[in-house]
């Protein structure tokens, strides 16, 4: 089962919420992300970024409402279009994404803490797994 502790998924949830008010956060998101490797950056060297932004506020979505018990089908599909036979993005690249989601969540979630940051890791872990099995 896949779903979580209620108070970690509720605390992810509302500081999602708090993000989500400064359309900065997915910026700020990718700028992060794409720092971790040139790899990883020349993957979005032809990408149309204000879609791919809005695309990402609805998959983080989705990742949280998997943890809270939600079908796992929209991430599913998103481990399709990302395997080896779509965008092939490399699964060792999942970590650092979550990294740099966690840092952008650390600039721009006026509560912050470091145990918020330990419940965004456990709370989107399931989900970014099953992404990642995908490929």
């Amino acid at each position: 089962m896949h779903s979580l502790p209620s108070a970690d998924t509720d605390a992810v949830f509302q500081s999602y919420g708090r993000c989500c008010r400064n359309d900065r956060f997915f910026a700020d998101f990718y700028e992060l992300f794409m720092s971790k490797s040139e790899a990883i950056s020349a993957v979005f060297a032809n990408t149309d970024m204000p879609e791919q932004r809005r695309l990402l506020r609805a998959g983080v979505m989705w990742l949280i409402m998997y943890a809270r018990g939600a079908s796992g089908g929209k991430l599913r599909d998103l481990g399709r279009t990302h395997n080896r036979h779509g965008y092939n993005i490399n699964p060792a690249w999942y970590g650092q994404w979550l990294d740099a989601l966690v840092e952008a969540v650390a600039r721009h979630d006026l509560q912050y803490s470091a145990t918020l940051g330990d419940q965004w890791r456990r709370v989107l872990a399931p989900g970014v797994r099953l992404i990642s099995e995908a490929y």
